[in-house]
């Protein structure tokens, strides 16, 4: 059976993966985002726990837990619904009556930049209640919003807020969605066919573990300082921020260290997720064959 013809995997099994991996790594989103709206780094990652714990109960980390399946299955869904579809087109007309080759990482990089940003816009409102939701703790009780869940969340911003407030970070989600999207999907898929094709390794769990860790690592990397100024934009009171110059300049007024405030938690948050997305992603494309 030609590759052209074996059966295509369900255009939604990421959505499904990133479902499974945020309900186990939510408590550690919780606490990047409390610790990167910090204006002043008061506490660190262990201190941030325990003090989330101590003032709130242990569900205080699972707070936004709906927002963030939301997100999931908006943002995720979408963005690996795009990489795959769009890699398939371009795989069948590159291997079109010729022997079937591996497509070049830089067309990976571009495809998944492209499924990333557009899953970034699509996934706006459910980031913006989650990053609420998470942070709402940590304000003064007058000032908590106390969303019961991602739906209140996002009618009440519509009523009061407009509309458009859905959308506010929009441009830095997707702008981050590009980047995380290019360091999880492209680069998995580079580092596991190149593992495979050394042939020390096999298409097995310690590749798919080996080949996600590594891509968790570069996504944290690259997506860091994006990932504060949107953090920062979608947790600000209107009005708070003219735009993005204007939150960059107060990020920076603790310097240049303020952009990669949470990067122990971005990590140990996002090495996880991936690793749990792709190992989940691959055990459902074997269940779907």
């Amino acid at each position: 059976m030609t590759k052209s013809n074996q059966k295509k995997d369900p255009w939604y099994l990421g959505g499904i993966a990133s479902i499974g991996a945020v309900l186990i790594t939510h408590p550690l989103d919780t606490i990047k985002v409390q610790l990167q709206t910090q204006q002043h780094a008061r506490f660190g990652f262990f201190g941030m726990t325990v003090n989330i714990v101590k003032n709130n109960g242990f569900f205080a980390l699972y707070n936004g837990i709906s927002a963030a399946v939301l997100r999931q299955a908006t943002y995720s869904t979408t963005r690996f619904a795009c990489y795959e579809i769009v890699k398939d087109i371009v795989n069948n007309r590159s291997n079109s009556g010729s022997k079937p080759k591996d497509m070049p990482f830089y067309q990976k990089i571009l495809i998944a930049g492209m499924s990333g940003a557009i899953g970034g816009i699509v996934g706006a409102p459910a980031d913006l209640t989650n990053v609420r939701m998470q942070n709402d703790s940590k304000l003064p009780i007058d000032q908590r919003r106390n969303y019961k869940h991602c739906f209140e969340a996002l009618l009440r911003i519509t009523r009061t807020e407009g509309f458009s407030r859905l959308f506010a970070g929009a441009s830095m989600a997707s702008s981050r969605g590009m980047l995380v999207t290019v360091g999880q999907l492209a680069f998995y898929d580079e580092i596991k066919f190149r593992l495979i094709k050394s042939t020390y390794f096999a298409d097995n769990l310690l590749t798919h573990f080996t080949a996600s860790l590594s891509a968790g690592v570069i996504a944290t990397i690259i997506t860091m300082p994006l990932d504060v100024l949107k953090t920062r934009l979608m947790n600000a009171k209107p009005g708070e921020y003219s735009g993005i110059l204007e939150c960059a300049k107060d990020i920076l007024k603790v310097g240049p260290s303020g952009f990669f405030k949470g990067f122990t938690p971005a990590f140990v948050r996002l090495g996880p997720h991936t690793i749990f997305t792709f190992i989940f992603l691959e055990q459902l494309k074997k269940l779907a064959k």
